[in-house]
């Protein structure tokens, strides 16, 4: 039967190991600046997609997750080691869109807030195209 709440545990838990096996097992200079967002554990516990952040530009990005690919199967085996479970899962690696993502969301929300105070701006000095009351009810 599947346990969410230990895949969720064995995530976090793979998300810290796989931040110590970085230093520890891939020692390649080119390496750029990784961060450990998250990590998606299978309910059967036999597969994680682990995501991952890169600090620098897009070549240096590239070359991170190329470097990330080729250490994989080291850092599938540093994690088991110190894991302790009986299978270790296996690791998908996938570069985490979502702080990009959030600064472009950001950006739309300043814009909007802009847009809404120029709106109020001019809202304040408006006069009605009509009379003052459209909704008064004519009498006969």
């Amino acid at each position: 039967m599947a346990d969410l709440a230990r895949a969720r545990r064995l995530g976090e838990r793979i998300k810290v190991l796989a931040a110590e096996a970085l230093v520890k097992v891939v020692k390649d200079p080119d390496l750029g600046f990784v961060t450990f967002t998250d990590c998606r554990v299978t309910p059967d516990l036999s597969h994680a997609k682990l995501y991952y952040t890169v600090f620098g530009s897009d070549e240096e990005k590239e070359r991170s997750k190329e470097i990330l690919e080729e250490n994989r199967g080291r850092l599938r085996g540093e994690i088991g080691h110190r894991l302790g479970v009986r299978i270790t899962p296996t690791l998908e690696l996938e570069i985490d869109e979502i702080p990009a993502n959030a600064g472009a969301l950001a950006e739309l929300l300043a814009e909007a807030k802009r847009r809404d105070e120029e709106v109020e701006k001019l809202a304040k000095g408006a006069q009605p195209a009509g009379e003052k009351d459209p909704y008064r009810i004519q009498e006969d």
